[in-house]
């Protein structure tokens, strides 16, 4: 593990994590520093180190589009090795399987900071690397419900669908509110009908809770999970 991590403090955080989000989601009250106590007292590291690796582990969540922790606002200060552990003890944790996202999209912004990048050859012919993904399976009736009701407006900045699809229908995406991902059921008190932009947002922007919080105010049909 990079920066003298050891894998058991790396995979005892991440678990402590996902404890304390599955309480949260349950509406089971918890505090943060009793996890950084016990996490210090095993591992000899400071409360403070582990409560700024969660932060990490939050910010790998939102680049894999994941809602993240309250109160833990992601710290980007992670390497692509480390996000790519923490990604996959993430995933061993809650028993699913995902197409690795975090330690590209950080190798990316780390390129990004240079002051002048040469011009890339790039790949003609990238490799093709099979894997297995844990997909959900939705119901139709719920997508078309929502979208009929949304009506060719997205449901969070009220604005009309961006563009026609090639069938002529306002092109609204439908997000749920309470991620699949996160145990969020696929009901239409959990879904919004959403522009592109305002989709993105939600998976992974800067404010994301604000914007659920937004959501749950304004959809007079949606119920918190």
């Amino acid at each position: 593990m990079s920066n003298g991590w050891s894998k058991e403090e790396l995979q005892a955080s991440v678990e402590a994590y996902v404890e304390m989000q599955r309480k949260e989601r349950a509406g089971q009250s918890f505090i943060k520093k009793r996890y950084y106590e016990n996490l210090a007292a095993t591992f000899g590291r400071t409360e403070k180190a582990f409560e700024y690796r969660m932060q990490n582990i939050s910010y790998v969540l939102s680049l894999m589009g994941r809602t993240w922790l309250a109160g833990l606002k992601p710290a980007k200060n992670v390497g692509a090795n480390v996000a790519g552990d923490i990604e996959a003890l993430l995933n061993q944790a809650e028993n699913r399987k995902s197409v690795p996202i975090a330690g590209f999209e950080i190798t990316v912004r780390e390129e990004i900071e240079k002051a002048r990048l040469p011009k890339p050859i790039g790949n003609r012919s990238p490799k093709v690397t099979p894997t297995d993904v844990t997909l959900f399976q939705r119901d139709a009736m719920v997508k078309a419900w929502v979208l009929q009701q949304a009506n060719g407006k997205c449901e969070a900045c009220e604005k009309s669908a961006p563009f026609y699809g090639t069938d002529g229908t306002p092109y609204l995406e439908v997000h749920h509110v309470r991620q699949l991902a996160d145990n969020g059921s696929d009901t239409v008190t959990n879904a919004v009908a959403l522009c592109p932009n305002c989709h993105r947002e939600l998976h992974y922007g800067a404010n994301t809770q604000k914007l659920v919080a937004h959501l749950y105010a304004h959809v007079t049909r949606l119920v918190r999970e």
